[in-house]
Parts: C-alpha cells; sequence; structure tokens
C-alpha cells in the first residue's frame, strides 16, 4: 500500500529568534528533534513512527528558552542525541524516498543543516509538500498555528507535550484524518494512484 511521511523539527531557539528570524550573531537553527510518521497515502492511518534526538555542533547548551518550550533538556540530548548526519541519513532511510509533507517548510532547515555541517545526505532526498495550503484549502486559517495546534483545532485532543517533534506530527496526522474522514481530498492520493498503476 502506498505512504507517505509527516514529519516535524524541532531547532535550537532563543527568546525573540523568530522575531528576528534567526539573524541576531550566534544564532541558528540546528536540528535538536526529528519526528516523524509514515502514513497510509489516503486514509492518512499512521503505519510507523521515528524519533530521534540530535546534538547540535555550534551552539550545545540549548537555551533555557527552548528547554522550556519543548521540554527537550541539553542533558538529554547530550544523552540520547546523535549526531546530525546520522539522524538524518536515518530520517532518509525511513522515509524510503517516499513523498514528504511538514506544516512549514522545514525541508529549509534540512537544508540550512547540511550547510552548516557540510553533510551530504547518502540518498536522494524525497519530494516535499508544504502542508498548510491543503489545510487552508479545506477551510482552515492556518495564520499563527503551530503543527501542535492541528489536531485540537480539529477536535482531537493533544497527546504529549507540545512542541515536541513526534507528538507535533502525531496530531498534524490526526487532524488531516478527521478532514479526509469528512469528504477532502488526501493530500497524498496521487501516490496511491502511483502505486496501483504500478501493481
Amino acid at each position: 500500500m502506498a505512504s507517505a511521511v509527516v514529519y516535524d523539527l524541532e531547532f535550537t531557539a532563543w527568546e525573540g529568534s523568530m522575531r528576528h528570524r534567526w539573524l541576531r550573531p550566534g544564532e541558528f537553527k540546528e536540528i535538536v528533534q526529528i519526528g516523524a510518521v509514515k502514513v497510509d497515502a489516503l486514509t492518512l492511518e499512521v503505519r510507523e513512527r521515528f524519533d530521534v534526538f540530535v546534538r547540535p555542533r555550534i551552539n550545545p547548551c540549548l537555551s533555557p528558552y527552548l528547554e522550556k518550550l519543548t521540554g527537550i533538556t541539553t542533558e538529554r540530548l547530550k544523552d540520547e542525541g546523535r549526531d546530525f548526519a546520522q539522524a538524518f541519513d536515518e530520517f532518509l532511510a525511513f522515509a524510503g524516498g517516499g513523498v514528504c509533507a511538514a506544516f512549514g517548510r522545514d525541508e529549509l532547515v534540512f537544508d540550512e543543516n547540511c550547510r552548516l555541517y557540510g553533510h551530504v545526505p547518502r540518498q536522494r532526498v524525497p519530494e516535499f509538500r508544504d502542508l498548510r495550503p491543503w489545510f487552508r484549502a479545506q477551510g482552515m486559517d492556518t495564520r499563527g498555528l503551530h503543527s501542535c495546534d492541528i489536531g485540537p483545532r480539529l477536535g482531537v485532543p493533544f497527546d504529549g507535550q507540545p512542541h515536541n517533534a513526534l507528538a507535533d506530527c502525531l496530531s498534524v496526522a490526526a487532524g488531516m484524518r478527521v478532514l479526509v474522514a469528512r469528504g477532502a481530498p488526501s493530500l497524498f492520493a496521487d501516490q496511491a494512484m502511483a502505486a496501483k498503476t504500478a501493481a
């Protein structure tokens, strides 16, 4: 059966980073967590999960702001985190070359980390789709929303810590399932059709 990947990233930030667009000296969007779910291309049911912590190289000590926002601590990254190169290659292996989607332009953060660290992935980066236009086409105003807001906005209680990458992408997938159950076309319907045609 055809599948797609919905993912979310957490990355280094400080109070005011978003307002200043990470342009203040020493601020970079270094990934600290990659969360992803592999979903059925038509029903959006979750088939597999992926959750990896990543050790930032340039700013290895997380700001108090980020620790409070995400629940991720510097100590946890030291104990459980992988280097970005390993984590990204593991994510690509999980994606398996299929379509990947996120609520926002998270693929640009992957690109930025590859440039920061001089990392060249061992395989091709999958096709990327920003989920926000799809949600807007279903009548949702996405302005000011984060991944963790999607499920609750559509009546699905949030499970876990907001701004945890895995919990956030589960919330997004849950919101997509609600809309598909109401009759919205799946964003990944073309993947299912392609798989059916190839079979």
